[in-house]
C-alpha cells in the first residue's frame, strides 16, 4: 500500500526499467530523482563522512556504515 499516488507511480516506474534522470557529467541514468541527486555528490570530491578508526572518507553515510 502507498500513502500517496505519486509513490505508487514511482514504484510502478521502477518495474518498467525507465530511467529518466540522467547525470550531466557522466551520463549515468536513474529511475528516481533523489538517486541522481545523491550520485551528483560523487563528482564533487567531497567526502564528509569519515571513519573514526582509519580516517577514510565516504560520500554517503551508508557507505561509512557498510565500511
Amino acid at each position: 500500500a502507498f500513502y500517496r499516488s505519486s509513490d505508487l507511480l514511482q514504484h510502478q516506474a521502477s518495474h518498467s526499467g525507465e530511467r529518466p534522470y540522467r547525470c550531466g557529467q557522466c551520463g549515468k541514468s536513474f529511475a528516481q530523482r533523489a538517486n541522481l541527486l545523491k550520485h551528483g555528490k560523487t563528482h564533487g570530491g567531497e567526502k564528509p563522512f569519515r571513519c573514526s578508526e582509519c580516517g577514510k572518507g565516504f560520500v554517503q553515510s551508508s557507505e561509512l556504515i557498510q565500511h
